[in-house]
């Protein structure tokens, strides 16, 4: 198989060059089990290092992970409190794997609902970070889609610019400006939506849908996401 522009051969693979993954399915996860969903949370958060090592091992550069978006704060509270301090505990597990694996942690959305305690864990892990090469991790947290037009749009407003606003200067004012756009999107849990993420990134992203949990998304599942994107024609509105 030849070299393609969005990614580089492994395996026979044409590997994207930017992954969006909505990590869904850690409650029913927890429910098939008899377990609370707690638990299912929990078992999603192990399974994101794994994910990350094994997509950078295989020439990923860009990853974007829906951790918990604008929305999910109409959860019951004792779900949302649990999810909080539950990326309070990760940050502090992860970090420094993430670092020694040459990965460079950044975050999407706002801070500004967040505990000041999770506010910092994650500004110490962007600062320990910061020069790695190996892959760059995205965590979406507090995030949505229409959120980031909205707040880019104000953030122009607010320049009381008088040139005409082009793709190029709206991309700049973006959560996620320093991103390429998604080559690749994943959904796990068999839902089929992309549930406000990434709307101006993934304009013309491939999307991959797959019944199979997030804590059971392992690297078998990966190989066989990736097989499907290599049978892609990704066209760009071109013939």
């Amino acid at each position: 198989m030849k070299d393609s522009k969005d990614g580089k051969i492994s395996d026979s693979l044409i590997i994207p060059n930017h992954v969006a993954i909505i990590m869904d399915g850690n409650g029913r996860w927890a429910e098939s089990k008899n377990l609370d969903v707690s638990d299912g949370h929990v078992a999603g958060y192990k399974n994101i290092r794994q994910v990350i090592i094994i997509m950078k091992n295989m020439g990923v550069k860009y990853i974007t992970l829906y951790a918990f978006s604008t929305e999910n704060w109409n959860r019951p509270k004792n779900e949302v409190d649990s999810l909080i301090e539950l990326a309070v505990s990760v940050i502090n597990d992860e970090t420094r794997e993430l670092n020694n694996n040459n990965v460079k942690i950044q975050h999407l959305g706002r801070t500004d609902r967040m505990k000041t305690s999770l506010v910092k864990k994650i500004k110490k892990a962007i600062d320990i970070t910061k020069n790695n090469t190996g892959i760059t991790l995205s965590i979406a947290f507090d995030y949505g889609g229409r959120d980031e037009i909205i707040n880019a749009t104000n953030m122009i407003i607010g320049k009381n610019t008088q040139e005409d606003i082009d793709q190029d200067i709206f991309n700049q004012c973006l959560y996620s400006s320093n991103l390429p756009d998604v080559d690749f999107l994943i959904r796990t849990g068999g839902e089929y939506r992309i549930s406000n993420f990434l709307l101006w990134k993934i304009a013309y992203s491939e999307l991959y849908f797959t019944p199979i949990f997030w804590p059971d998304f392992s690297e078998e599942e990966i190989k066989l996401s990736f097989t499907e994107y290599s049978t892609r024609q990704r066209r760009f509105g071109k013939r």
